[in-house]
């Protein structure tokens, strides 16, 4: 069986080869148009980010898994993958304590302006001051604040168990929209009115898509945090930033934008604002994280060899 990593350098964790007989072949990075090119012949094709089309697939009669290196598969046609009898496979719950660690560090610099104050301190604004500290800025605690979780996979309810943990009440959405409200759910607008922090955990799909904008953002107190971990998609980014620059909201969080990595530009990174902060994606990468990713990767592929596909979307 040959297979070929397509985007090896994008994860940071050894990857054992797996157990079953096969050629191994891997490239630290690879451009659209040479994914067919290097695919030739391949029966399973390991993929993080690079897009597998279903151009892509036309031409590749022999492969039989695309084993994704992540848990979103948007850059996968799982309809043209379904079509072509080609099985996909995700990797799922490897995240469950750097994702939720990363939004804690977002929300603790974000309500303690931690921003603000490193700015103050490089400027000299400490060593000019007339009393033992530096009071420039709002500090609030999390304790006894609301968080209001969107999402309820394996992070978001590690997220929540985090925050209850620091004295945090939890609320959970229900889908945006729905006339329906589960028990343990509350409905979304109520989620967005209540809490002092919102925090994404979400896929990007097209119920989601734009699913914060200007009117939700509007809904939401002024004082209130907006954390996104998930996809960028999912917010309305020149809506997020007139909030900001308005005063109409406390803060924000990102490690993830709209389009990535952001070779053209993006309006969130151009802004200069002490609550606003921006990861380059990396809320997942810890290498505890990373590590058990890569195992769980070739778990897959040994799994499907085996003929039990485990974690399979397609």
């Amino acid at each position: 069986m040959k297979i070929v990593f397509l985007d090896r350098d994008s994860l940071l964790a050894e990857v054992r080869r797996p157990a079953c007989a096969a050629e191994w072949y891997e490239y630290s990075a690879t451009l659209p148009d040479q994914v067919v090119e290097r695919l030739q012949g391949a029966e399973v094709v390991i993929t993080n980010k690079v897009p597998i089309t279903a151009a892509m697939l036309a031409q590749l009669p022999q492969l039989r898994l695309v084993a994704v290196a992540a848990t979103g598969v948007n850059p996968v046609d799982l309809a043209a993958c379904r079509q072509q009898g080609v099985m996909v496979s995700n990797i799922r719950d490897y995240a469950v304590h750097s994702v939720p660690e990363h939004v804690l560090m977002l929300m603790l610099n974000l309500r303690r302006n931690f921003l603000a104050y490193r700015r103050d301190v490089l400027a000299g604004e400490w060593q000019r001051a007339s009393q033992f500290c530096l009071l420039t800025h709002p500090i609030q605690d999390i304790s006894g604040s609301v968080l209001g979780i969107v999402g309820r996979g394996s992070i978001g309810l590690s997220v929540a168990r985090m925050a209850e943990a620091l004295g945090m009440r939890v609320l959970v959405a229900e889908h945006k929209n729905s006339d329906v409200v589960r028990d343990g759910y509350t409905a979304f607008a109520e989620m967005l009115r209540q809490s002092d922090v919102v925090s994404l955990h979400c896929p990007l799909n097209d119920m989601t898509r734009g699913l914060i904008g200007a009117a939700e953002l509007a809904l939401m107190q002024s004082h209130a945090l907006l954390i996104n971990t998930a996809r960028g998609g999912l917010v309305d980014e020149p809506a997020l930033l007139q909030a900001l620059q308005g005063g109409r909201l406390g803060g924000a969080g990102f490690d993830v934008l709209s389009s990535e990595p952001p070779t053209g530009g993006n309006i969130l990174l151009e802004a200069d604002l002490p609550n606003l902060i921006v990861t380059p994606h990396i809320a997942w990468a810890s290498r505890q994280a990373m590590q058990t990713l890569a195992d769980q990767l070739i778990d897959n592929i040994d799994a499907f060899a085996r003929g039990e596909l485990r974690n399979r979307v397609v």
